[in-house]
């Protein structure tokens, strides 16, 4: 994809997300069923690195550092995230320039030194300019596992989409301007859902490379919903989910569904009989979508589909649940389904009485 705009950090796509846990593994438990494999071990750290496609995934359980206390307070939790610039150094100094704060990361002798800024809810935004083939980050400071394929295909996913964060309420317009005045991000979507009982607003931001997406999402309304029950069992703001991208998402799907992964509660039939008049002519086999869940969105104007298809994850670590999808032109992020998702996660907290009409009033 072409560049949007101006794009004065050199951004290029996302290097990994970053991840901690109180206790080894439960993030190997959720890696492995979604298709990872652990490719490569930090030379000196306890780190790890996980690995499907071209979607990197760190596990960080060294000491003292702010993986470990990020854990302490979130428990089992994305703790970071990396983009891809053309020159780390010049980079992390127009960030420091433009206001953001330092983070520090202890190295070794012989280590690289990995810049980063603290992003939403401290976690750490690092800056990554080793990224060619033969002269990763992965190829200095890792050794790789012997007799490991180290660019498994896992289930069929190849790319990090985007991913999206909830911020306390009222800061959605803070973290948006973080992004917009150090990265010059621009927005993209912005949805205001309301659902029976609960609403939430979101913004989508793209960063100008077109690789980067990251959404933003605060509580709406009277609270007690959906990302006000996220931010107080993750205990702050932080990632809500992680999407990742395939080329054919219902083959995917049943690779996913043979490793045991739980999804959340698929809509009711009515969405599926409702396809053909949202997106007439669409092309898509509807009862194979329904048969798996799939949700469709995207548009269908002058005969000519652009397509999104997309499925969600049960929560897997904590609050925090994962996306799949398939994009066929389209470029959103699911408006049409947005509702239908939201109502989805309402409807597990009414069962279990997070939300909803209090026990014993009038039906």
């Amino acid at each position: 994809m072409a560049d949007l705009f101006e794009n004065p950090m050199g951004l290029d796509g996302f290097e990994f997300v970053e991840f901690t846990a109180p206790t080894k593994g439960i993030l190997e438990t959720v890696f492995t069923a979604m298709g990872f494999t652990h490719v490569a071990n930090h030379k000196s750290k306890e780190v790890a690195l996980w690995r499907q496609g071209d979607i990197n995934f760190i596990t960080n359980y060294t000491k003292n550092t702010p993986a470990f206390y990020y854990a302490q307070e979130h428990g089992p939790s994305a703790c970071g995230m990396a983009f891809r610039v053309k020159n780390a150094k010049q980079a992390y100094a127009l960030a420091l320039k433009n206001g953001a704060q330092a983070v520090d990361m202890q190295t070794g002798a012989m280590e690289l030194k990995l810049p980063a800024i603290k992003g939403i809810g401290s976690a750490a935004l690092y800056l990554i300019d080793r990224y060619k083939v033969g002269e990763t980050i992965y190829d200095i400071d890792f050794d790789w596992i012997e007799g490991v394929d180290i660019h498994p295909q896992g289930c069929g996913f190849h790319t990090l989409d985007h991913l999206t964060h909830n911020v306390y309420r009222g800061r959605m317009g803070y973290w948006a301007k973080f992004y917009e005045d150090l990265f010059n991000f621009r927005e993209v979507r912005f949805f205001d859902i309301k659902g029976e009982y609960t609403g939430l607003l979101s913004k989508a931001l793209t960063a100008p490379d077109g690789k980067i997406k990251i959404p933003l999402n605060e509580e709406a309304g009277g609270g007690g919903g959906q990302i006000e029950e996220f931010l107080m069992q993750y205990n702050g703001e932080g990632i809500q989910h992680i999407a990742f991208a395939c080329d054919d998402l219902p083959a995917c799907l049943d690779r996913l569904k043979k490793l045991g992964l739980e999804f959340m509660t698929p809509p009711p039939n009515t969405y599926y009989e409702m396809l053909e008049e949202r997106l007439p002519g669409h092309g898509e086999p509807t009862d194979e979508l329904k048969a798996r869940g799939i949700l469709l969105d995207g548009t269908t104007k002058d005969g000519e589909p652009r397509l999104l298809l997309q499925i969600f994850s049960a929560a897997m670590l904590g609050p925090i649940f994962f996306e799949f999808i398939q994009r066929k032109e389209d470029q959103g992020f699911g408006e049409g389904n947005f509702k239908a998702l939201f109502e989805s996660i309402e409807r597990d907290q009414v069962t279990r009485g997070v939300v909803g009409k209090p026990a014993g009033a009038a039906q």
